[in-house]
């Protein structure tokens, strides 16, 4: 079965799409087989994977609500490298719907259980929120991969996250671990962002990623093309970011360093 990575962070404007998207592309281009789920109702995944949110069909929403089966609605994307479970604004009417269902929790992980097999990564992009669509990411996921931008209070927004990863392993998912910490947009002349890396290290140690994101102009052009950033402008810093990320994280994989557990 392959990886279920979550890309969470309660806080909007982290780089969860972008990782999504481009680490995807790059762990792809090495020859592994990957699926991009969006569960983000802006669906900017979808757009960022080459796809017409507006014309997609089926989507997420028609996978949770069992109208579909993730099967029929996964599309495959020549040029991105992957295949993408897509989504749009439908999917705020599922967070409504699902509030009253049975099993509302493990909608995701029903379905994403039936293609796992198919694939060796599958990343859900998560919306900028600790609803019930994170709910079912997290439930459905073997790790939750952190986005984080290293700013005032970074720290401290991911204590709502950490208590939420909490509750879902004592309740609905209890092998869900933390995959890993990734700086994101980070800008290296920025003393700041230097100070607020230290402190990463510091509280999660071999959680955080070696592997730093920085502030790039490609990164920001890729989605209005369509492409992710390896496709798009694949000698840029920011893809080649995303590729040492890539490397980083199968590197983990093999020596099985993805198992932590939540901690404060």
């Amino acid at each position: 079965m392959g990886r279920i990575i979550a890309v969470t962070n309660q806080k909007g404007g982290v780089g969860k799409t972008t990782t999504c998207v481009n680490l995807a592309a790059a762990l792809a281009a090495n020859g592994r087989r990957v699926l991009l789920v969006d569960l983000d109702p802006q669906g900017n995944a979808t757009v960022g994977s080459g796809l017409d949110r507006r014309a997609v069909d089926p989507t997420a929403y028609e996978v949770l609500t069992e109208q579909c089966s993730a099967r029929e609605a996964i599309q495959t994307l020549a040029e991105a490298g992957f295949d993408a479970l897509p989504a749009n604004g439908d999917l705020t009417a599922a967070e409504v719907e699902l509030l009253e269902a049975e099993r509302r929790e493990q909608r995701l992980h029903n379905q994403l259980r039936q293609v796992a097999d198919g694939y060796d990564y599958l990343f859900i992009d998560c919306p900028p929120a600790l609803n019930i669509l994170t709910l079912n990411a997290l439930a459905a996921a073997h790790g939750a991969l952190i986005p984080v931008q290293c700013e005032y209070l970074a720290l401290e927004g991911l204590a709502a996250l950490l208590d939420t990863i909490r509750g879902v392993q004592a309740s609905a998912n209890p092998e869900l671990v933390i995959e890993g910490l990734v700086r994101t947009m980070y800008d290296a002349r920025n003393n700041l962002a230097g100070q607020v890396g230290e402190q990463l290290a510091a509280h999660f140690g071999g959680q955080l990623y070696e592997a730093v994101i920085p502030r790039n102009v490609r990164l920001a052009e890729a989605p209005s093309h369509g492409l992710p950033a390896l496709a798009y402008d694949r000698a840029s810093r920011g893809a080649l970011a995303y590729v040492a990320l890539a490397s980083e994280m199968e590197r983990r994989q093999r020596s099985g360093g993805a198992a932590s557990a939540a901690s404060a």
